[in-house]
């Protein structure tokens, strides 16, 4: 059998600017203005929470892409407008306003899009798979990823798994005790929120859980279905081996330590791949 191609593996934190980074993170008495500039030079993603409250506008996601070097990539949340109701079916009017909103103005930096669902809402399959037909694959000629968290137990569903990769759409692997972690491959890239750092670790996590998060991005990259030990088993049968871009993003916990666990990780990838 001929040897997958990797997919790339990106790793970042949930947005960019939050006080305790100050001094942690950032260098003493760097400009706000400029926090965005000097983490994606540390960093390979950002994962931008904003867009879940509410629009931005296409000069902000302009300046936004401006400010960020070539190759790296911002995920966004989906709006709470279409996930936060009683009938997914019915939120095709907020997808489009949210998709053309100017997203698109990031060119090449735009990453996937999570459609993050509340904790309270249920697999409900018809529901479920009408909303997936209004997520749509490209906008203003750019291609577009989608991807869905799923945030409560029915998504533990092969159904769900099928749903998901019969459109092509990814399905977020949150690691947390909290949250029924999914973590079966749907498309062509994989999408982790690593939601465990520590306060009381240097660098969020154990060296020994960093290694583990470094075998399964590589794992992931080229197409394999691994992922680390205790994390929840596959749903449905694995699809055959193919590369896949991967995103990591650092999220919850103690959020301080955010940024030390991704440079952690990503130093690991380097040496990996020396």
């Amino acid at each position: 059998m001929a040897k997958v191609q990797s997919g790339e593996i990106r790793v970042g934190i949930g947005g960019w600017d939050y006080d305790p980074w100050r001094g942690t993170f950032y260098p003493p008495g760097l400009p706000r203005t400029r926090q965005l500039e000097y983490a994606s030079r540390q960093l390979t993603a950002i994962e931008i929470n904003a867009t879940f409250y509410k629009l931005q506008t296409p000069a902000l996601f302009e300046r936004w892409g401006k400010m960020v070097p070539a190759g790296f990539k911002f995920a966004l949340k989906g709006s709470r407008f279409c996930v936060n109701r009683r009938e997914l079916a019915e939120a095709g009017e907020s997808v489009a306003r949210f998709c053309a909103q100017g997203i698109t103005a990031l060119g090449d930096k735009l990453g996937p899009i999570n459609w993050q669902m509340t904790a309270t809402k249920r697999f409900e399959p018809d529901d479920f798979a009408a909303f997936l037909k209004l997520l749509p694959k490209s906008q203003d000629g750019v291609a577009l990823r989608h991807a869905i968290e799923p945030r409560h137990e029915s998504f533990r569903d092969p159904a769900f798994v099928a749903m998901a990769r019969k459109a092509e759409v990814g399905i977020v692997f949150a690691d947390d005790d909290d949250i029924p972690g999914v973590a079966d491959a749907s498309a062509d890239f994989r999408y982790a929120r690593l939601r465990r750092c520590r306060e009381g670790e240097p660098t969020g996590y154990p060296s020994g859980e960093l290694d583990g998060l470094s075998r399964t991005a590589l794992a992931w990259s080229n197409g394999e279905q691994d992922g680390l030990p205790g994390w929840p088993p596959l749903l449905a049968k694995p699809q055959p081996p193919k590369a896949r871009d991967t995103f990591l993003f650092f999220i919850a916990g103690a959020k301080v330590r955010a940024p030390a666990a991704a440079l952690a990780l990503i130093a690991r990838l380097g040496e990996a791949k020396a």
